[in-house]
């Protein structure tokens, strides 16, 4: 049924839940997963022009930082036998999940939610509530363990 399996993730607590799920997902179908990290990329931060070394030091950093979680669920794959494919990218998260799924022929998507309610969710808003919304795939939601 799931051949390809995408996880995106943002390498934080909440989104572990989601990361054990798609491992299960994957090895009850012998699915590969695909592990997919986006660095939030402003299109243009006002004032700055093109290559301000501060906004280029941060974009690497939080790419390293991609790296590092794609690795760590990579590695927890492994140990099962999963097979794995791991990307990251800069960009806008839930378009280029949505991209990524679309080129990758993605089976079903599944992603953590932070649980963010209120203010906090309408000023911040939710990617995985995007990718919902937009996805013409299936999109599996793992809340995050409650007492966290």
């Amino acid at each position: 049924m799931f051949d390809r399996i995408l996880i995106p993730t943002d390498g934080s607590d909440p989104a572990k839940p989601a990361v054990e799920m798609a491992l299960n997902l994957a090895k009850v179908h012998n699915a590969t997963l695909h592990i997919l990290y986006i660095v939030d990329q402003p299109v243009s931060v006002s004032g700055m022009g093109e290559g301000f070394s501060g906004l280029d030091d941060l974009l690497d950093a939080l790419e390293k930082r991609g790296q590092q979680a794609t690795k760590a669920i990579v590695e927890q794959a492994r140990e099962r036998d999963i097979e794995t494919t791991a990307a990251v990218r800069r960009g806008n998260p839930h378009d280029d999940i949505l991209t990524y799924a679309e080129e990758y022929d993605i089976d079903v998507i599944v992603m953590g939610t932070h649980g963010r309610t209120g203010v906090k969710r309408a000023l911040l808003g939710s990617v995985t509530e995007n990718v919902v919304r937009h996805s013409e795939i299936p999109v599996l939601t793992v809340h995050r363990d409650p007492e966290e």
